[in-house]
């Protein structure tokens, strides 16, 4: 499966679906869209599939690193499906690599803290550090919008956003005409804040990598699904 992939790819997407973190069929989105398909990183819960998740947010952030498209201090992990995403990812890059061994995690509390230590947040301080999102999708943006402003009312600089699905879809029409050409949410975060949002699977790598391990019927519904929302960039 996924024989085109880079392995660490391949072996998340192969988890994903034995853990039913990916799952096909018919789902309604908080857009009032019916998917054919859904990803929630929520059930990646099990020794074996955080290690691959773990590894696939190391690695995604270590190349983009290596690249030079993204430095960073900080790894931050929105509250609360972030919070062992950015666990995760710190130790994945400490394993890789020992140049990564003095990165740290952070993350927010819902409701600040009124007693011991208080505050916001946890983990390392965010004032002039470098600080890379991790998360698991891009739906609307919102949630990201919220995170760049918090980490950066803290004197942090967001350098760039890693999530694990781009879905490749068009934001909803504001007046409801699904026809209107829309960019997707990940196109106008990168636009607006002008820094790299980079995913470990697209739709395109899900499609391909699932070929002939689900039905025929799900890979065609998949496929006017991404036709009919299709971005406009």
């Amino acid at each position: 499966m996924a024989n085109q992939l880079p392995p660490y790819k391949a072996e998340f997407l192969k988890t994903a679906l034995e853990a039913g973190a990916l799952k096909f069929g018919r789902f309604e989105l908080k857009s009032k869209r019916i998917s054919p398909y859904f990803f929630n990183a929520g059930e990646f819960y099990t020794s074996k599939s955080l290690r691959a998740l773990q590894l696939a947010y190391a690695n995604a952030i270590a190349e983009a690193n290596s690249r030079g498209q993204l430095d960073f201090d900080v790894v931050f992990g929105p509250a609360y499906k972030g919070i062992p995403l950015a666990t995760l990812a710190v130790l994945g890059l400490g394993q890789l690599d020992a140049k990564f061994d003095n990165k740290v995690y952070a993350f927010d509390r819902k409701e600040a803290k009124d007693h011991g230590e208080g505050g916001s947040f946890v983990g390392g301080p965010f004032e002039n550090k470098k600080v890379v999102i991790v998360d698991d999708v891009v739906t609307a943006g919102t949630a990201k919008r919220e995170a760049i402003d918090k980490i950066r009312s803290q004197g942090g600089v967001v350098t760039g956003i890693v999530v694990a699905v781009d879905r490749m879809e068009k934001l909803p029409s504001p007046d409801g005409d699904e026809t209107k050409p829309m960019p997707t949410a990940i196109q106008a975060l990168r636009k607006e804040y002008n820094i790299p949002i980079i995913p470990i699977l697209t739709l395109d790598d899900i499609v391909e990598g699932v070929k002939g391990v689900v039905s025929d019927d799900s890979i065609k519904q998949i496929e006017e699904y991404r036709e009919r929302y299709k971005p406009s960039e």
